[in-house]
């Protein structure tokens, strides 16, 4: 046996996802277990504030928004041998009829958000960028509570696309939400108010 072949990892199951800590947040990608602390506030927050933005129009059929949504906070999504845990995913009702009953679901969402974190975003912006598009993900978007940004991707033919990117407090205006509007600074609440035009 080569040295190659002893040092070699094997895969990661999910008995050794089971056996990582609940302080922790465990994934599988390529292979590899993953973990990482569970997120700041401040990330917390962003989170929870978004999901109140889109929640209302788009589940509840509130303040003028379609309805036909289904939202969860951080659901174990399984594709193929990876497991990943998106912060926000959503499926248009017709896609998840039926109230999943499993921990993982199997249907990719229609939309998926990671907020980003410092222990977190290289593994967001390459493995798990990559495994969204190729298990069909529909749209994807990364928030950043630390840099006050939001930046939405479209599916093109091979990758994903880089549609639009807000910061601060703009207003927000994005597929496959794009029948309501909201204020990005929604999502800072701790963040004073901007300064009035002339003032």
């Amino acid at each position: 046996m080569t040295t190659s072949a002893k040092t070699r990892k094997r895969p990661a199951t999910y008995a050794d996802l089971e056996a990582v800590p609940p302080n922790l947040v465990a994934e599988i990608l390529g292979g590899e277990l993953v973990t990482h602390p569970r997120p700041r506030p401040r990330h917390g927050i962003a989170s929870a504030a978004l999901g109140v933005e889109l929640g209302g129009p788009f589940q509840k059929g509130g303040g003028g928004g379609p309805g036909g949504w289904i939202f969860i906070a951080e659901p174990e999504l399984h594709f193929g041998e990876n497991v990943v845990v998106p912060d926000l995913a959503a499926w248009r009702r017709e896609r998840l009829p039926v109230m999943p009953e499993e921990v993982g679901i199997t249907v990719p969402p229609d939309w998926a958000c990671e907020v980003l974190s410092p222990s977190t975003a290289i593994h967001d912006r390459t493995i798990k960028f990559e495994i969204y598009y190729d298990f069909g993900v529909g749209h994807l978007w990364y928030l950043d509570p630390e840099y006050k940004t939001l930046e939405v991707f479209g599916r093109s033919a091979e990758h994903w696309q880089t549609l639009k990117v807000f910061g601060g407090h703009d207003e927000v205006r994005a597929e496959p939400f794009d029948a309501i509007s909201f204020s990005l600074g929604a999502l800072w609440p701790y963040d004073p108010p901007p300064a009035a035009e002339g003032a």
